[in-house]
C-alpha cells in the first residue's frame, strides 16, 4: 500500500477522467490520496472529492501564488472548512519567489496564518517553497518558538542542509517525481539521508510526472515509480519503503 500525500485531484486536467484516475491509483496499490487545495474554492472541491471517494482525503488552504487576489472573507472560508469531515491538513501554503504573483509580505502574512491555524487545530501544514528556502526557514524557526511544528515540506527540491534543519524542526520531507530525474543525483542523496520516520512520497499531480512517465500528465498511480527510486537509493525493498512511508503518512495526517 502507498499513500500519495499531495495530489491536485480537483485540477481541470482530470475533468475528463477523474474517476478513472482514482480507480487506477487504487489498482496500483495507492489506496489513500490527499487532495490538496490551493484556494477556498479548490478546498471545497477537494472536500467534495473526499466525501465521494473512500480513499481520498482533503486539505484546505491558500497557495502562496494566490493571496493577492483574495479578501479576508476567503481566509474565513478556510477557517470554517478546516473543520469539515475528512480534512486532514492545511495548505498548501508557504512562500514562492519564482512567480512573484503575490507581494512577498502578503505571502508571509498568509503563511503565518496557516501556521497559527495549525497550532490552534492540530492539523499539519503542507509547505510549498520555491527559490526562498532561507525565508521559509526564518519563519519556521520563529513558529517553532511558539510551539511544536507539525507538517511536511512538500515536493522537496532544496539543499541537504535545508532538509536536515526541517527534520530538526520537527517536519517531514516529501519527494515527488523530480527525485527520479537523471540529473538530480543530489536530491536522491537527500532522499537517502532523511530519517525513516520522516520521509513521505507524493505526485504533486498533474505536475512532475516521474520517470518513466516524464512529460506526460501525472496521476496518483505514478507515485509507485517515485517510491521505487527512493527504495533503490536507500537500499531497501519497495515493500519496505511502502510500509515506512505509509506509516509516516498515517501518523502525520491521522489517516485510517
Amino acid at each position: 500500500m502507498l499513500i500519495d500525500t499531495h495530489a491536485h485531484l480537483d485540477s481541470d486536467a482530470f475533468d475528463v477522467d477523474r474517476a478513472e484516475v482514482i480507480a487506477r491509483a487504487m489498482a496500483a496499490g495507492v489506496q489513500r490520496m490527499i487532495a490538496v487545495a490551493t484556494t477556498a474554492t479548490s478546498a471545497e472541491q477537494c472536500i467534495a472529492l473526499a466525501a465521494a471517494n473512500d480513499g481520498v482525503f482533503a486539505s484546505v488552504g491558500i497557495h502562496p501564488n494566490y493571496p493577492a487576489q483574495l479578501h479576508d472573507a476567503e481566509w474565513a472560508r478556510i477557517v470554517d472548512l478546516c473543520r469539515s469531515p475528512k480534512v486532514v491538513a492545511l495548505g498548501e501554503t508557504g512562500l514562492d519567489r519564482h512567480w512573484n504573483d503575490t507581494p512577498f509580505p502578503v505571502q508571509q502574512a498568509f503563511f503565518e496564518r496557516h501556521l497559527q491555524l495549525s497550532r490552534e487545530t492540530g492539523l499539519p501544514v503542507i509547505i510549498h517553497t520555491r527559490e526562498c528556502d532561507a525565508d521559509a526557514l526564518d519563519m519556521l524557526r520563529a513558529a517553532r518558538k511558539l510551539g511544536p511544528l507539525n507538517g511536511v515540506m512538500h515536493s522537496f527540491s532544496g539543499q541537504a542542509a535545508t532538509a536536515a534543519e526541517c527534520v530538526e524542526l520537527g517536519l517531514h520531507v516529501s519527494f515527488a517525481g523530480m527525485v527520479t530525474y537523471k540529473k538530480n543525483t543530489e536530491l536522491r542523496e537527500i532522499a537517502r539521508s532523511i530519517p525513516a520516520d520522516r520521509i513521505l512520497v507524493e505526485t504533486d499531480c498533474p505536475y512532475l510526472a516521474p520517470e518513466p512517465k516524464r512529460g506526460k500528465r501525472n496521476e496518483p498511480a505514478n507515485v509507485v515509480h517515485t517510491a521505487q527510486c527512493i527504495a533503490d537509493v536507500r537500499g531497501i525493498s519497495l515493500e519496505q519503503l511502502c510500509e515506512l512511508t505509509t506509516a509516516n503518512a498515517r501518523r502525520l495526517f491521522r489517516l485510517p
